[in-house]
């Protein structure tokens, strides 16, 4: 059975957000992407604590997509040190799993 992984970044504007959505989504890296927002962040940057509001952006997708989504991501990404991080999912409703994988088959 194929790998896959849930992939998380957030980006401080909406539209930039739904752009990397329908990006990973139109290039078939991703089955569907969801947008959440805006949520409260607060982290070290450049030494010191920056408040900023942003949108999380959650894509299900296989895990050897990865990289594809990473430089898509990075293509469209305002931030110079994006957030990418991929949480791998262990198991699933085995019907939406097989979806993902039939969707972003090449």
């Amino acid at each position: 059975m194929t790998e896959f992984i849930k992939l998380i970044t957030t980006v401080d504007d909406e539209s930039k957000a739904r752009i990397i959505q329908e990006k990973l989504v139109q290039k078939r890296v991703a089955a569907c992407a969801h947008v959440f927002g805006p949520i409260s962040s607060c982290f070290w940057w450049e030494g010191k604590i920056e408040k900023a509001k942003e949108w999380i952006c959650v894509a299900k997708l296989r895990s050897e997509d990865y990289k594809i989504a990473e430089r898509l991501i990075k293509e469209n990404h305002p931030n110079t040190v994006p957030e990418i991080i991929a949480i791998p999912i262990s198991s699933g409703n085995i019907d939406y799993l097989n979806w993902i994988e039939n969707v972003t088959k090449p």
